[in-house]
């Protein structure tokens, strides 16, 4: 299999699982069978970024198109983007955008779909919290 093939399967994964917030390096670079540091060189190499910035830049497309069309409030996007803190999450958005969350949904809010209600896109996106007793994979490093 040759290398771009590999990464591309990688990548795969993370367009697959892009919200799990324990989303783990060593099994995605699994996915391109690499160890983790020649993972993240490999993939730099031929995407320009690390694996950690693409999966960021993925999210954060994401939080833009959630504030923009849905009834959800920061902290329940910020969560089902995949960030367990919402101060980095609003810090990151800041830096991708210009503009805070709340700033940035104030300005942009309404453009393009109608608006979804909160609990229509909390279902979607599978946002509702599992029932205690249930499984979560939570090993490893997260991206």
């Amino acid at each position: 299999m040759d290398k771009l093939r590999q990464l591309r399967l990688a990548k795969d994964a993370m367009d697959r699982d892009w919200s799990d917030s324990a989303l783990d390096l060593d099994a995605v670079a699994a996915h391109a069978g690499y160890s983790r540091y020649h993972f993240v060189r490999a993939f730099k190499e031929a995407y320009g970024e690390t694996p950690g910035q693409y999966l960021t830049h993925r999210r954060m497309e994401r939080a833009e198109d959630l504030l923009r069309t849905a009834g959800l409030s920061v902290t329940e996007i910020c969560h089902l983007v995949g960030f367990s803190s919402v101060g980095t999450f609003s810090t990151r958005f800041k830096a991708w955008t210009g503009l805070t969350p709340s700033e940035y949904r104030t300005r942009q809010g309404g453009r393009g779909a109608a608006l979804i209600p909160g609990c229509y896109a909390m279902l979607w996106a599978g946002g509702f919290r599992r029932g205690p007793g249930t499984a979560h994979r939570n090993s490893g490093e997260a991206i």
